[in-house]
């Protein structure tokens, strides 16, 4: 069995809610690409970089923008687990 990354910028969405931020404000603030905000709305793997700029601009961690959990992930005792949360 494989594993499969599942992604959420759920937090992120919260967040900017929070501060009273849309996706245009982030974009150009972070100074990130349209691409790359479309790709977190599609809660698809953005880099590192784009992250790290999202963080800076909105003061904070980025566990507290993202999730991850793998389908399929396989243990260290040989057992699959169906979904375990990383972040």
């Amino acid at each position: 069995m494989s594993e499969k990354a599942i992604l959420s910028y759920a937090k992120l969405w919260k967040l900017m809610i929070d501060k009273n931020i849309n996706k245009t404000q982030l974009k150009e603030m972070a100074h990130i690409s349209t691409n790359a905000v479309a790709k977190m709305s599609k809660n698809e793997p953005v880099s590192l970089i784009t992250l790290s700029k999202v963080c800076y601009v909105m003061d904070c961690g980025i566990g507290d923008i993202i999730e991850i959990s793998f389908e399929g992930f396989i243990n260290s005792g040989g057992k699959s687990n169906e979904s375990k949360d990383i972040l």
